[in-house]
């Protein structure tokens, strides 16, 4: 028996009705996205992925959101040096699993439009309109160079990103033997069936954070990923309230989302001394220091201050935003996201499959209670 046909709004719910949506991001990536040397790290395995994304369905979590990464950012542990490519790990997971959406992760420049659009489309009907896309214009020169494609200026990535979503969502609608000319594609009789499960296309995210990169996902995207505050609420619903209303102005809603690293123990004290052990003690540095000079971030370049922070971040989990506490502190911060007009938020684990079981019973159990979230199966 089929799924019903999922409406583009079911698709921007994930197929559900909670109030705050809550994935997991990086899974698919050796050590996820705790830059540590503890040997509890995440392997990023398929089968611990095969088991967190049953445990997840099974638990009611929204969707998981994989990172495109080619080549690992080295040191002690070769950080992210081993991973599962983002459409095929989806399409697995698509199988097995009966109410999560799972994205894939593009790089445009990478992938030819008419093989992504074919290859998203066999992922979507197997997971019965539960596939969506993360579309990424990329930054690391060293994963262009394996595949031979130079990097664009800024500006130009964008553009060619214009173009090849533009000939995505063609192929995806009722059109077929169309000819595409732009600036960057010469494309002539272009067909591609079957059409995306349903008959209506997959859920489309990107997290640009440039002026270019938000309009472009404001222009294109049904969510959109920006990083919230450390500092203050209002600053995070600020945020929110500049992409909502760009998206207005051109006669729509968009979603936004937030990444989080989640440290969550019993006591707040043992989070923070876990937190402190892996991200300070046991941080792999070497891999840190690698990251950063790719992003051309050193006390050469920024003052001091800033060079401390930027690394302390980029251990703390790739700048993603510390929750660090008991489960009633944990709640708290992931409900304010949601007061700040946030529609979820995608959380990393130092080990998904050790700590996700204690943020379902604590955290999300909490979630439910204040009416942010609705019980797995109801």
């Amino acid at each position: 028996m089929h799924a019903p046909s999922p409406s583009l709004n079911a698709r921007r719910a994930m197929h559900g009705n909670n109030k705050l949506q809550i994935g997991l991001f990086g899974v698919n990536c050796s050590s996820g996205r705790a830059v540590t040397l503890v040997p509890e790290r995440w392997s990023g395995s398929w089968p611990d992925n095969k088991r967190l994304a049953l445990m997840a369905d099974q638990a009611g979590i929204d969707f998981l959101l994989p990172i495109g990464r080619w080549k690992g950012y080295g040191g002690e542990t070769d950080y992210q040096g081993t991973t599962l490519e983002t459409i095929t790990w989806a399409t697995g997971l698509l199988a097995l699993t009966k109410r999560i959406t799972v994205f894939g992760t593009v790089h445009a420049p990478i992938f030819n439009p008419v093989v992504a659009a074919k290859e998203m489309v066999t992922a979507d009907h197997i997971g019965e309109g539960r596939f969506g896309l993360n579309i990424v214009v990329g930054w690391n020169e060293g994963e262009f160079d394996m595949f031979g494609v130079e990097q664009r200026a800024h500006q130009a990535r964008y553009e060619y990103a214009q173009e090849w979503i533009d000939v995505i969502k063609m192929i995806w609608s009722d059109r077929d033997d169309f000819d595409f000319q732009g600036r960057y594609l010469n494309m002539k009789g272009i067909r591609g069936k079957p059409k995306p499960y349903g008959g209506t296309r997959p859920v489309i995210m990107n997290a640009g954070a440039s002026p270019t990169g938000q309009a472009f996902a404001v222009t294109n995207c049904d969510a959109f990923f920006l990083q919230a505050s450390r500092t203050s609420l209002e600053e995070s619903a600020a945020r929110v309230r500049r992409v909502k209303d760009a998206a207005r102005a051109q006669g729509y809603e968009i979603g936004c989302y937030t990444v989080g690293v989640v440290t969550c123990r019993p006591t707040r004290k043992e989070a923070e001394d876990y937190f402190h052990h892996c991200i300070v003690e046991r941080a792999d540095w070497s891999a840190v220091d690698g990251i950063l000079a790719l992003k051309n971030i050193s006390p050469q370049t920024v003052p001091m201050q800033e060079y401390l922070t930027q690394r302390s971040q980029y251990a703390q989990g790739m700048g993603g935003l510390p929750i660090i506490g008991d489960p009633d502190h944990v709640a708290a911060q992931i409900a304010d996201l949601s007061k700040a007009g946030l529609t979820g938020i995608a959380i990393s684990l130092v080990n998904y499959l050790d700590e996700l079981p204690y943020f379902i019973d604590e955290v999300i159990g909490r979630l439910e209670r204040m009416g942010l979230r609705e019980k797995a199966g109801s």
